[in-house]
Parts: C-alpha cells; sequence; structure tokens
C-alpha cells in the first residue's frame, strides 16, 4: 500500500477556492481574509463601512497571491442578509468557504439594559445572520463541494464569552454588563452543532472558532482603558491573540487537513480560561 501525500502543501491547500467573510473589513475577520488571500484563495469581505473595506481591500492585497474585492453590506436583518447573498451571486456561481464573523457587543447596567440594541440587535447580527447566511449560501456551498475529501466549510465565529459566564469585566466601562453577548455566543455555538448535522451529508463542515483577547474593535475600549498587561496577567502564553493564530486555525478548518472536522468549537484563547486571575471584578448586586 503506497503512503499519501502528506506534505504541507497538500495538507494546507487552499489555491483556488473562493471565500466570503462577513465582517472581515476589520480584526479577525481581516485576519482571517488576509490568510486566505496570502494562500492562493479568491477573498470577498463584507462590511458596512465602505471605506474600511477599501482600506482592507488595498491592505489585504500588498500580499495575496489570488484576487481580493469587497462587498458593502449590512447583515442586521433577513432583508440585509439576502441583499448580500444576492450581489455575491452575481459575480460567483461558486462558493467554497463562508466564514460568518460579523458580530456585535452592547454594554450597559444590569438593571437598565436597553432591548432593541442591547438585545435584538446583538442577536439580530450575531445569531440570526449566521443562521441566513448559511441557509441562503447552502446551494452554493453544496454545489461547490468537492466531497468527502474535500468538503465545502462554515466557519462561525464565536467567543470564549459562550463558555465564560462573567459578563462585567475590563472590556466594558464601569457598572456595565455585555449581558446580551455571552448567550448570542453561547447559541453560535449551538447552530453550528446544528449545521453540522444539517449540512455534513451534502459535504458541507461546519466548525466555530471561539477566541479569548484579539485585538479587534470590540476589545479596543479595554485594552485601552484597562491596558493590555490587565489581560497578559491572567495569559499562561504571556499575550493575548495576535494574525498568526487565528491565521493558522482558520487555515486549518478550509483545508484537506481537517475534511473529517466538522461540529468542532475550538477554543484559541492562549489557556487564559485556566489563568488563577480573573478580568472580571467582583460586583454587589
Amino acid at each position: 500500500m503506497s503512503v499519501p501525500d502528506l506534505s504541507v502543501p497538500t495538507l494546507f491547500n487552499i489555491k483556488g477556492k473562493i471565500a466570503l467573510v462577513t465582517g472581515g473589513s476589520t480584526g479577525i475577520g481581516k485576519m482571517i481574509a488576509s490568510a486566505f488571500a496570502q494562500n492562493g484563495c479568491k477573498v470577498y469581505i463584507a462590511s458596512r463601512k465602505e471605506d474600511q473595506l477599501q482600506q482592507a481591500v488595498s491592505e489585504i492585497r500588498q500580499k495575496a497571491t489570488a484576487p481580493v474585492d469587497y462587498i458593502v453590506a449590512n447583515v442586521g436583518s433577513k432583508a440585509g442578509c439576502d441583499a448580500l447573498i444576492a450581489e455575491f451571486k452575481k459575480r460567483e456561481n461558486k462558493l467554497h468557504i463562508l466564514v460568518n464573523n460579523s458580530g456585535i457587543s452592547w454594554g450597559g447596567p444590569f438593571d437598565d439594559f436597553p432591548e432593541e440594541k442591547g438585545w435584538d440587535n446583538v442577536f439580530n447580527v450575531n445569531v440570526k445572520s449566521i443562521f441566513y447566511m448559511s441557509a441562503g449560501l447552502t446551494p452554493l456551498l453544496t454545489a461547490s463541494s468537492g466531497g468527502s475529501l474535500d468538503p465545502s466549510r462554515i466557519i462561525n465565529i464565536s467567543s470564549t464569552a459562550s463558555v465564560e459566564p462573567s459578563s462585567e469585566s475590563p472590556l466594558s466601562r464601569p457598572g456595565n454588563g455585555t449581558w446580551s453577548y455571552q448567550p448570542s455566543k453561547a447559541a453560535v455555538n449551538h447552530i453550528t452543532s446544528q449545521f453540522a448535522l444539517k449540512l455534513g451529508p451534502q459535504h458541507v463542515t461546519c466548525n466555530a472558532i471561539l477566541p479569548g483577547v484579539f485585538p479587534s474593535r470590540m476589545t479596543e475600549f479595554g485594552l485601552k482603558t484597562a491596558g493590555e498587561g490587565t489581560f497578559i496577567s491572567f495569559q499562561p502564553t504571556g499575550r493575548v491573540g495576535n494574525a498568526q493564530d487565528m491565521a493558522g486555525l482558520a487555515l486549518f478548518l478550509v483545508s484537506p487537513a481537517s475534511a473529517h472536522i466538522t461540529g468542532a468549537h475550538i477554543i484559541t484563547d492562549g489557556g487564559a480560561r485556566y489563568g488563577s486571575a480573573r478580568a472580571a471584578p467582583v460586583t454587589k448586586l
């Protein structure tokens, strides 16, 4: 029996694939889009602000080995998701990789947390958009799949907040908590498992990445006001996450190396969840 080709260029080959990354103009989405583009995958990034998209595309193209483009979109409603899907279909008839990265948070006091901005909008973007984007693009993903050894991929960006219940931390203002963010990300984990079960027989895998603290718009306030040292103090690795950490995991999850992995919820936090110190202060109710 011959030995299979287990070389890195084969196991992690994504050349010629087409990917769509929502929330791809900044933070984790931009890290993932950059990793794909530098490894021969054609990438579309989508978000609400065209100026940020233009800047991101310009920067990603500097080291890209495949085309990079953008689509202006707001996935905060089904109509917005449908519009993004329709625009993508005007440009492409294939899709191999969908990264549902768009996400928002809202901080507010426990006894006066707003309903529309605090709950409705957070769940619209963080949860409903994942469902509508994935369901709407399933026909393209299944049609583009290369079978069980080369399936199409969905990556949902969750958070360690999905498994850490503390809602009051240096990432939000004093007296405020991200009360809706944690349950929204727990829902992302569960919908990932649902998709894995539903789409696996159609040769589409679905996995979730659960990042800890990475530089992004969402963590910018906490990293600036509390200082990076506050978060490093409970990081066994001695640092917060960076682009290389996110790129390596994302590339694995869309390459032949992970063809048999679906329904996984992968924490990438540098072991922070095991740290003895905690970011969340003790709060008296």
